[in-house]
């Protein structure tokens, strides 16, 4: 996602998409272990949307 998409949010749902996004990376680098990672990218782009969120809510601290 766009991080202007990641502003209009509430802390709140930054905070319940940031634990989505967290699980959402275990199991990602859990299907990497076993070999049944389609999608190598996906990791990144999980990583980066994280690093998003906790910048944005670092900036309205």
């Amino acid at each position: 996602m766009k991080a202007q998409h990641y502003r209009e949010m509430s802390r709140d749902e930054l905070d319940d998409k940031l634990e989505d996004l967290q699980k959402h990376l275990f199991d990602l680098h859990s299907q990497a272990v076993t070999e049944k990672l389609e999608n190598s990218k996906a990791v990144i782009n999980v990583r980066r949307d994280i690093a998003r969120i906790k910048t944005i809510m670092h900036e309205s601290k």
